[in-house]
């Protein structure tokens, strides 16, 4: 009898946690006809030989869900299945050896309380009380997670396999995946050396070798293997079974408890790549060669952190290679390039921890044909072209590994595989002083050094500015709040030559976009308008602008790091049977942003054309001319200010730049960066898609109504949705809060209390130099409803770092609030 099905409704490809988990939820689902294919054994790659500790706590709300319902499923799995699964909820401690590490446990601690997780900060005495073993004389604090625990990984993978099972799951080992077949851009088949499957769904679950699976389909799956030791001890003295798992960050080492003894690992600045030639056929419950010079600084910052280590037995220093992603977090979804190719892997050594969670979303994922919550930080669409490197993925994820555990800086940026992409102002904008900073590969400048500058003022000596990072106002603010001002009262320019853009054309373009937007697009030729897309729950899955630049061409401008998912979701929003494709023209165009008071005048004196209000109002585009050089001017703003978007051939940028340089010297126009743009909009109130609005977040919950067409007979994605919700109370809505002490810095993910009862966390957060306040905008949730009457009435305090201080509600945007200077 044949082992394989010929025909399933789902392939899980891959045997470990991940694999095992998305089989067992989706039987859940009440789905049947699911295979589970492993080329070897169940949990033979690098489950088996995980560490297993089982934290909590992300910088994402729903990521940190994820791994709090993993918790709930061992906690519950071993007497559904009868299966040990080893899991304990001994809670997890973090140690702190300086004053900064101690402010990143404290925010730490706020964003777990944000977030619902219970989060504690303690004395060196007292964390010493729970970790006896360890000397405490270096440490600054530390913080406990009473839910945190620690699993066997290998045996929680058996109890969700025999889980799957008896829901009727088949799980078939020793069956390596050959080959997927596609028709018209879905999975059809998968193909193994013991026949084919056909099927619609493929989840590649398959860990390190998730590339080569991914290969076989034309889906790029950005991970690559890394070697990662730990040494397992004998008995221990003062060790017991209760013991905290602990990580000691400041030493870049972790323990836990295991039969008496200790497991000890670490995250070293130098990580060693593995198989850079590809993956060894036969590798299974195999280890690497252990290197125990490399291992030795880890083992030296460990004997000083548990004198006892230095008489402990040694059992065994285990070489384990691993996944590790560029972004250190892992790959979920269905990838753009291929319907029906679901992406679970990459879990950077938290597989164990976010394994339970990991598998239910993407079951759900799977069966529903989209997210279930916003998982953006995790989405496979959040990659794009650099991605398809192995070198430039290999060189960020090593960067990334080393990282570890290393502090979490505000606003930090990462310097391998740089610069990747640039526009072509880079040059010339480094030479004019520019910090840049990344973006999905974009060199693009974040402020600019003033003339003359030191290192302390905001500069960076002869190798250029750079930032100082702190969880203070770090080095650049001063320069940041100069550009600021410049274009507040003159004008800056921007270059933005990294927004994503697209073509829509056809001759049912207008109809396609009707129908994926949320207001209306069928406006007449040199129409631009401010858009969402929304999923079927009427949640914001693009925020755009999109310009009507003929009667069967639109132009599609998205912000950088969502070039993947946008044109992604976009392409298979389409109606099936309209004459509409879309395009990526990305490279083709450069863009100058022109912003402020003065952008007029120096428009005029750059370009010819009449730019007055009447004959170019705001929400309206064109093509204009500067020094010879055709070109859009979209008059669209994202500061607030009266201004242009100039989207110019690539090829012609750095003359248009001169042009508009020479004619904006006599009106003091400035460089500007992308961290004055924050500020900018902060004040403004213009929302930022992935922290102000995403999928979880519809416009009525936003505060963006206006921008949608529920007042027309127009049909449009997720009008049902919002109709709904349109007739009751709102659970949740967007507002604007502020601190007026300047000491204070809000950063995001800060506590948000009304009446002394926490009822949600800022989304996104910074200073106004206009406005001379801290600016944090969130979400105030509240079952029965939030109205503006409920939001009024409220008196508000913030907690940062663990502390609480007052804030006030604000209502409507702090900067022009009848934006008379946008429609100058």
């Amino acid at each position: 009898m044949a082992r394989l099905p010929t025909a399933a409704r789902a392939v899980i490809i891959g045997g470990g946690i991940v694999g095992c988990s998305t089989a067992y939820h989706l039987a859940r689902l009440g789905w049947r006809e699911v295979v589970l294919l492993e080329r070897a054994k169940l949990t033979s790659g690098s489950t088996w030989h995980a560490a297993g500790l089982v934290g909590q706590l992300r910088t994402n709300a729903n990521i940190t869900q994820l791994l709090k319902y993993s918790v709930e499923l061992y906690d519950t799995l071993e007497a559904e299945t009868g299966q040990a699964t080893g899991w304990k909820q001994n809670g997890g401690l973090r140690l702190a050896c300086n004053a900064e590490r101690m402010i990143e446990l404290k925010r730490q601690a706020t964003t777990a309380h944000s977030f619902g997780l219970e989060m504690h900060l303690l004395s060196p005495a007292e964390a010493k009380d729970l970790w006896p073993p360890m000397a405490v004389d270096d440490l600054v604090g530390a913080a406990f997670l009473p839910t945190d625990g620690q699993a066997n990984p290998s045996d929680v993978t058996q109890a969700l396999a025999k889980g799957a099972r008896a829901a009727g799951v088949t799980i078939v080992e020793d069956c390596a995946v050959t080959g997927v077949r596609a028709r018209k851009g879905r999975v059809c088949a998968v193909e193994t050396a013991e026949g084919a499957i056909e099927t619609e769904i493929l989840v590649n679950c398959a860990g390190q070798w998730a590339p080569e699976i991914g290969q076989l389909a034309g889906v790029t799956v950005p991970l690559v293997s890394v070697q990662h030791q730990y040494l397992v001890t004998e008995p221990v003295e003062g060790v017991t079974a209760g013991l905290p798992t602990l990580r000691d960050p400041d030493r870049l080492i972790y323990f836990k408890e295991e039969v008496g003894g200790l497991v000890m690992g670490g995250y070293e600045p130098n990580p060693i790549p593995w198989a850079v030639d590809g993956l060894p056929a036969d590798f299974s419950f195999s280890l690497l060669e252990a290197d125990s010079d490399h291992f030795e600084p880890m083992m030296m910052q460990a004997l000083e952190r548990v004198p006892a280590l230095e008489t402990a037995g040694i059992k065994d220093l285990i070489n384990g290679p691993e996944s590790f992603t560029p972004d250190g977090n892992f790959i979920l979804g269905e990838a753009p390039e291929l319907a029906g190719f679901y992406v679970g892997a990459g879990f950077n050594a938290y597989g164990i921890a976010a394994g339970g969670g990991a598998g239910k979303a993407l079951a759900e994922w799977v069966a529903g044909g989209e997210p279930p919550m916003d998982l953006w930080p995790v989405d496979i669409r959040r990659f794009g072209r650099p991605h398809r490197s192995v070198d430039w993925v290999r060189s960020r994820s090593l960067e990334l590994y080393g990282k570890h555990y290393t502090i979490s800086w505000p606003h930090e940026e990462h310097d391998s595989a740089r610069p990747e992409r640039v526009s072509p102002l880079y040059a010339a904008l480094k030479d004019a002083g520019a910090c840049f900073g990344e973006k999905l590969g974009w060199e693009r400048p974040n402020w600019f050094r003033p003339n003359g500058a030191a290192a302390r003022a905001g500069g960076g000596g002869d190798d250029g500015p750079r930032d100082l990072y702190s969880f203070g106002r770090q080095n650049w603010f001063p320069a940041v709040a100069e550009e600021h001002r410049a274009v507040r009262e003159r004008v800056g320019l921007f270059d933005q030559s990294s927004f994503a853009k697209f073509l829509m054309v056809g001759r049912d373009a207008a109809a396609a976009l009707e129908w994926i937007c949320a207001n209306r697009i069928d406006k007449p030729v040199g129409g631009l308008t401010y858009t969402q897309m929304l999923n079927l729950r009427g949640g914001i899955q693009c925020d755009l602008t999109i310009a009507r630049l003929a009667e069967d061409r639109f132009y599609i401008v998205t912000g950088t790091g969502f070039a993947t998912h946008d044109f992604s979701w976009i392409a298979r929003s389409i109606p099936e049977g309209l004459d509409a494709h879309l395009v990526d023209v990305t490279s083709a165009y450069a863009t100058l942003s022109l912003m402020g008071p003065a952008a007029r005048d120096v428009l005029s004196a750059a370009a010819e054309g009449d730019f007055s209000n009447e004959a170019f109002p705001f929400a309206r585009c064109r093509e204009i001319t500067i020094g010879g050089t055709p070109l859009w001017a979209l008059r669209i703003t994202y500061v607030g200010e009266l201004g242009w978007e100039l989207h110019v051939p690539a090829e012609s940028a750095l003359a248009v730049y001169g042009r508009l340089a020479e004619a904006g010297a006599g009106f003091g126009l400035a460089n500007a960066g992308y961290r004055a743009i924050e500020s900018l909009r902060l004040e403004k109130g213009y929302r930022a898609w992935g922290s102000d609005i995403g999928p979880d977040y519809t416009p009525l919950e936003a505060g963006l109504g206006w921008a949608v067409k529920l007042k027309t007979n127009i049909a449009f994605q997720g009008r049902e949705a919002l109709a709904e919700q349109q007739g009751r109370p709102l659970a949740k809505r967007l507002a604007c809060f502020t601190v007026d002490d300047p000491e204070v810095v809000l950063l995001g993910r800060e506590t948000l209390y009304r009446d002394g009862e926490r009822v949600g966390w800022l989304t996104s957060a910074g200073w106004g130099h206009t406005v001379a306040t801290n600016i944090g905008y969130g979400y105030v949730r509240r079952a029965e409803g939030v109205d503006e009457a409920f939001l009024a009435a409220g008196s508000y305090e913030l907690e940062v770092a663990n502390e609480r201080v007052p804030c006030r509600f604000r209502d409507g945007p702090l900067y022009d609030p009848e934006n008379r200077r946008v429609k100058a």
